[in-house]
């Protein structure tokens, strides 16, 4: 049976990681596709830990695989840790807060398990979902990023930064990744986009965003890191 391994990084996210882990259990994937989550908690300072191991005690039905960062290393490093744990036969990145929907997990299936794609991206910017309107400055941000991105990939995305990247998992376990903090998704796409005769698709996803009050956590100095990024990986590193 086909398996998807669902990467959840998190720190301090006590308040909504067993919301996400609920959704996550509710999907119902395609073709009978199992689930395998894998938790990485990167040294959390509140109660993620203690909310974490409740849930794996209550839902012993669900294939959970639960790790723990002694120090705090950055989201990258949380990643890197889960997708090397991985087995499943496809490998998706899922964010501990309830900005990404993980009903969607079937949409992003669908191009690889039609036979046509190794990597889909999840697009916050095409599609007719829902998207929780926000800060204007951010989005330009997030479109600048990409189309600096995509100068040096020659790739043609909409959304380079999403935290939702579907791999098939010998391809995103075959890259050394470097990156420990929030350099993670230009890193990754940059080396992507390498990989000779490599299949990338988009498709259209909903975005429920957080204000940095509800506890969003990227901020203008991430921005400065990932266009330093995009320079390094597709310039000096590759």
């Amino acid at each position: 049976m086909p398996t998807l391994s669902i990467v959840i990084p998190a720190y301090n996210e006590g308040r909504t990681i067993q919301l996400i882990l609920n959704k996550v259990k509710a999907v119902s994937l395609r073709d009978q596709i199992a689930k395998e989550v894998i938790i990485v908690n990167d040294c959390s300072k509140d109660n993620t830990e203690e909310a974490i191991q409740a849930y794996i005690a209550a839902n012993p039905q669900l294939n959970i695989q639960y790790y723990r960062h002694e120090v705090n290393q950055g989201k990258g490093a949380a990643l890197h840790t889960g997708i090397q744990k991985a087995t499943g036969d496809f490998v998706i990145v899922q964010d501990a807060d309830l900005e990404y929907d993980p009903n969607e997990y079937n949409i992003l299936l669908q191009p690889i398990l039609d036979g046509f794609a190794d990597v889909v991206y999840g697009s916050r910017f095409m599609g007719g979902n829902p998207h929780r309107i926000l800060f204007f400055w951010h989005s330009i941000g997030n479109k600048m990023l990409t189309f600096l991105s995509n100068m040096f990939t020659n790739l043609n995305l909409t959304d380079m930064e999403t935290c939702y990247k579907l791999f098939r998992r010998e391809i995103i376990q075959g890259i050394q990744l470097k990156e420990k903090r929030f350099g993670f998704e230009p890193e990754v796409t940059a080396k992507v986009s390498r990989i000779p005769k490599i299949r990338i698709y988009e498709m259209g996803i909903s975005y429920y965003g957080r204000t940095y009050e509800e506890g969003k956590k990227i901020g203008w100095k991430d921005g400065f890191r990932a266009v330093w990024c995009i320079l390094k990986y597709n310039f000096f590193s590759k």
